[in-house]
């Protein structure tokens, strides 16, 4: 004995885009014992046959379809949790289907996919949902692989360059080579540092009169 499945629906519909025309079924059987999974889509219907190896119940159904699909372009997956399939309407028309069935019949386990379902004038600002697992997005982050351009960022070896601005402290501090640092020293009375000044001051008269070595000078209190 069989029991018809919950079967949830939306869709979406243009009138150039073939990717925008499209009908979207969610059969929620779960855990699905891939085995007995028996699907086939025709260009007028659509049937379904699985059992469940959670509460080991078989499930069927089968929907002649409002109009034709191209069955080379849909798409389905099975998961854990339910199975799923993208239909692609084979006519490119602006207009929604008014209902998925050929006839216009009352079947309980057929439902509104309400989690993609949205008016037709309200389409265009709406998602497209990749209900196969989003694939084709992850792919796309493969692109995070241009972070690896941040090596770059070995370009800020270049602030090595600042060590200019040492040349330019030294040549200002040069410009101090004029000053006597024994007589500064004396007239501070600073004696710990007397000794190394006078030591410099005695080198500096046998020099070119340039600038002491910076080591050597002793920096006032």
């Amino acid at each position: 004995m069989t029991t018809h499945p919950e079967v949830l629906w939306a869709q979406r519909s243009s009138d150039s885009v073939a990717d925008k025309n499209i009908i979207w079924l969610t059969v929620n059987v779960p855990d699905i014992d891939e085995s007995s999974l028996q699907y086939e889509l025709t260009s007028t219907g659509v049937s379904f046959k699985a059992a469940s190896k959670t509460d080991k119940k078989a499930y069927a159904f089968s929907l002649p379809l409002f109009d034709e699909v191209d069955t080379e372009a849909s798409l389905s997956k099975l998961s854990s949790r339910s199975f799923t399939a993208v239909l692609r309407k084979k006519a490119l028309k602006a207009e929604y289907w008014p209902r998925l069935t050929k006839e216009k019949t009352k079947l309980p386990f057929v439902k509104t996919d309400f989690s993609k379902w949205v008016d037709e004038d309200e389409q265009d600002g709406a998602p497209l949902e990749d209900d196969l697992g989003g694939m084709g997005d992850m792919g796309g982050m493969g692109g995070m692989g241009g972070m690896g351009g941040m090596g770059g960022m070995g370009g800020m070896g270049g602030m090595g360059g600042m060590g200019g601005m040492g040349d330019m402290g030294m040549g200002g501090m040069g410009g101090m080579g004029g000053m006597d640092f024994s007589k500064m020293m004396a007239s501070m009375g600073g004696a710990g540092g007397a000794g190394p000044s006078d030591e410099t001051a005695d080198s500096d008269s046998d020099s070119d009169g340039g600038p002491p070595p910076l080591e050597d000078v002793e920096p006032s209190a």
